[in-house]
């Protein structure tokens, strides 16, 4: 039989995956800004915005579907 081990995942380990993400999908961001405008502060602005909005949604988006069980087995012992 194969041992399956299911873990919750820590608020720390949420935390650090959206701050990952945001450095990754804020650069595009302003680059994508950039390539329409041509104005390397709007770019940052508008990025820097982004990056802090949505790295509180995407935290709270991790803890909600932490709570929810869908795509789970338990262990049968």
């Amino acid at each position: 039989m194969v041992e399956r081990c299911f873990l919750m995942e820590k608020n720390v380990r949420s935390l650090a995956k959206s701050v990952t993400w945001r450095v990754v999908a804020t650069s595009t961001t302003i680059l994508l800004v950039f390539f329409f405008t041509g104005n390397i502060v709007v770019s940052t602005s508008v990025g820097a915005l982004e990056f802090m909005v949505k790295a509180v949604i995407y935290y709270i988006h991790e803890r909600v579907w932490n709570m929810s069980n869908f795509g789970r087995e338990k262990l049968r012992t």
